[in-house]
């Protein structure tokens, strides 16, 4: 390869363009398994996405398939969602109405063209807070020779998923997607946080007081982690990637999170965002760029002649905790960086949206009609769309070759990072009117602000649209937008 890859501790993933393989063969493309890290000096068994290679998620150029066997290697039934995968068949996501799951030591047969740019893979299902996710990345035609750098971040805890959703007061309304009751995750020792307990004041069942949220007020957070990964490490012993001076380098990088928002800080080096959710926009200079789970962000970065360190931060959304990762040239001093930062991070908001234009905006054309989408917060951790659940809500009906603007509208206390599959959409107006923003497939919802999407429908199937926040999709915030 022309390049190098930096991602999880390893050099590189799979490349496909060396490594498709066919359906008959053998040796599965890849195998999702269990694997060992540590946190926080404890060891956890998290879940894991293997290439052919042993090496995590994928790495491909522009042209190839995604062709060959997912197995199945775990104990757990696996609904496996690609993220941003627009060729992809419907039925060949599992995440879809009657996709199904699939069982231990079973396999999958896939073949469909790889959509360019930087996507994921995880899991629909709560194990995704088990960090059964990784990379699917796959590198432009016109990306040129630029290091890449990959940077998958998660939000960890050592208790497992459906513990953290009872304390929140919650149950699992993911209808077809319930039970998974078995974890890999070690035992919870002492020390260990989940979600809050124990206090007083409760709004929409999970227990806000903890974080200072009054009655109604905008927050964020409503889970306590252990810990905030980069690369599945932490800033006490964060991942070391070596630079050259005066180089330039692409920083992708994927919020693999599942209910955590994060601000991306580039500190001493301005970065430029030529990208957002796989999707090119125009450059755009900035040094700190919010980040909603499911969202994936393109920055390059010009390392400074002189060398140096430089860390690149992440910052939970409303918080003070830190990740992330170092970039150090050869001989650079590398020092010790604290997990919190000295100032409490703001709440995301649609502020980067307004200012992105996409390189490749939908063609102009009225839409056929707009769909309102009113996003709801009930007692005991009831989250809903339309005022209903995932499993008693209405279907959205669409035609193939209809374009459709969805007016997301949030009365809640809480953002909601709206996400589409299948399909990618353009911001197109907010509470500031029309603009011609980013072309994405999740989108960053504020409370008590109107966002619109415009969405050409181009290929028949049953759609999820849900937040990506794990919690509020599990508890009903899921809806399908079915085409014919």
């Amino acid at each position: 390869m022309d390049r190098r890859l930096f991602l999880a501790g390893a050099a590189t993933v799979t490349g496909l363009a060396a490594a498709r393989v066919p359906a008959s063969a053998q040796s599965p493309l890849l195998t999702v398994t269990t694997r060992q890290i540590e946190v926080g000096r404890r060891g956890a068994t998290v879940f894991g996405v293997a290439g052919a290679n042993g090496r995590h998620g994928i790495l491909a150029r522009e042209g190839d398939r995604f062709s060959g066997a997912l197995l199945n290697a775990t104990a757990e039934p696996l609904v496996m969602h690609w993220h941003g995968q627009i060729y992809a068949p419907a039925e060949q996501d599992r995440a879809r109405t009657g996709g199904g799951e699939l069982a231990p030591g079973q396999s999958d047969l896939h073949d469909f063209r790889l959509t360019p740019g930087t996507h994921w893979m995880h899991s629909h299902t709560l194990t995704e807070q088990q960090l059964l996710a990784a990379p699917m990345v796959t590198r432009e035609k016109d990306a040129g020779d630029v290091q890449d750098v990959i940077v998958m971040l998660h939000d960890f805890s050592f208790r497992p998923p459906a513990e953290l959703l009872a304390g929140l007061g919650g149950v699992n309304a993911h209808s077809g997607h319930a039970g998974h009751g078995a974890t890999p995750a070690a035992p919870a020792q002492a020390g260990g946080q989940g979600a809050h307990a124990g206090h007083g004041m409760q709004h929409g069942g999970a227990n806000h007081s903890a974080m200072g949220h009054g009655a109604g007020q905008p927050h964020a957070n409503d889970i306590q982690y252990d810990a905030f990964l980069a690369n599945d490490r932490t800033l006490e012993d964060p991942e070391v990637v070596r630079v050259e001076r005066g180089s330039k380098l692409r920083l992708r990088i994927i919020n693999g999170a599942t209910a955590t928002a994060f601000f991306i800080d580039t500190g001493a080096v301005t970065a430029r965002c030529i990208a957002v959710d796989g999707s090119p926009c125009q450059p755009h200079p900035g040094r700190r760029f919010p980040l909603a789970q499911g969202q994936r962000i393109d920055l390059v970065l010009d390392i400074p002649a002189s060398g140096g360190a430089f860390p690149i931060f992440a910052q939970v959304e409303a918080e003070r905790m830190l990740t992330g990762i170092i970039l150090a040239t050869a001989g650079a001093t590398v020092r010790k960086y604290s997990a919190k930062s000295e100032h409490v991070a703001k709440h995301t908001d649609l502020s980067l949206d307004l200012a992105l234009r996409a390189v490749h905006p939908l063609p102009t054309r009225a839409p056929s009609r707009i769909e309102h989408i009113m996003l709801g917060e009930g007692p005991n951790y009831r989250w809903t769309i339309n005022g209903a659940i995932h499993g008693e809500h209405k279907p959205i009906l669409a035609k193939v070759g209809e374009r459709i603007e969805f007016m997301f509208m949030n009365p809640t206390t809480m953002m909601h990072p709206m996400h589409i599959h299948g399909h990618h959409f353009q911001v197109v107006g907010s509470r500031s009117g029309r603009f011609s923003g980013p072309v994405r497939d999740t989108v960053i919802v504020p409370p008590h602000t109107p966002v619109m999407v415009a969405i050409d429908f181009d290929k028949p199937g049953s759609w999820y649209l849900h937040c990506h926040h794990l919690y509020h999709m599990a508890t009903g915030m899921m809806t399908e937008v079915v085409v014919s």
